[in-house]
C-alpha cells in the first residue's frame, strides 16, 4: 500500500501559499509508516515547531492499473474517506528556498490520518462532496469537490502514466483554503457530507 497525495488541487489553497495554480497535478507521496488510523492520537514531532492541518478527501483505489485511460478511470476507485496530510511547513519552506523535495515536511510518520471509507455509490454527487475539518470546535477549513483543479479520473490517468497503482493504495485529493498550526492539546474532527469521520487529539 502507498500513499499519493496531490498538492495545490485547489486554487485557494494555491493563492494562499502564494504558489502558482499548476497545469498539471502537483504529485508527492507518503509511506505506508505515515498512516495513521482508528483515530488515534497524532503526536506533535520534536523536530517542527509549525505543523499544519490539510483536510482532503481521499479515494482507495479498488483494482491495479497503469496507463488507465480517462474513460475507465472510474473504475479504479469504489470508496472515499477524509484524511489530514499533516505538513512540517517551518522544514517545507527551507526545502522550497533550496528547490530541494518535500519529504521530511509531508512523510514523517503519523502524518496521514485517515477515516474509514463509504462506498461512493452513497454519494449521489462525487463531484458536490463538502467536507470540512475543525478543530477545538471551530471550522477552520471548509471545502467542496466541485472546486477541484484536476478530477479524482483525471489523477488517476495522470499518476497511472508514470507510477502503478495497486488495491489498497490511497490517494490524497488535495486540500482548501484555511490550513493552518496544530498545537499539543488541540482537539480535530473532520467531516464528509456532514458525517463525523475523524475524531482525535494532538498529543
Amino acid at each position: 500500500m502507498k500513499i499519493i497525495a496531490i498538492g495545490r488541487n485547489y486554487a485557494e489553497h494555491a493563492k494562499e501559499l502564494n504558489n502558482p495554480v499548476p497545469a498539471v497535478p502537483v504529485i508527492f507521496m507518503k509511506p505506508d509508516t505515515a498512516l495513521l488510523k482508528d483515530n488515534k492520537p497524532f503526536y506533535h514531532p520534536e523536530f517542527s515547531a509549525d505543523i499544519h492541518h490539510e483536510i482532503e478527501v481521499v479515494i482507495k483505489i479498488s483494482k491495479e492499473g497503469k496507463h488507465i485511460a480517462e474513460k475507465f478511470a472510474s473504475a479504479y476507485y469504489d470508496e472515499i474517506g477524509i484524511g489530514i496530510d499533516f505538513t512540517a511547513r517551518d522544514i517545507q519552506q527551507k526545502h522550497k528556498e533550496k528547490g530541494l523535495p518535500w519529504e521530511l515536511a509531508k512523510s514523517f510518520d503519523n502524518s496521514a490520518p485517515v477515516s474509514k471509507f463509504i462506498p461512493k455509490t452513497q454519494f449521489p454527487d462525487l463531484y458536490n462532496i463538502d467536507f470540512h475539518l475543525e478543530v477545538n470546535g471551530k471550522t477552520v477549513q471548509q471545502g467542496n469537490t466541485k472546486d477541484l483543479l484536476f478530477s479524482f479520473e483525471r489523477i488517476i490517468v495522470f499518476v497511472s502514466q508514470y507510477i502503478t497503482l495497486k488495491k489498497g493504495d490511497l490517494i490524497f485529493t488535495g486540500t482548501p483554503a484555511g490550513v493552518g498550526k496544530v498545537n499539543i492539546g488541540d482537539h480535530l474532527a473532520g467531516y464528509l457530507t456532514g458525517e463525523k469521520l475523524l475524531d482525535f487529539y494532538v498529543r
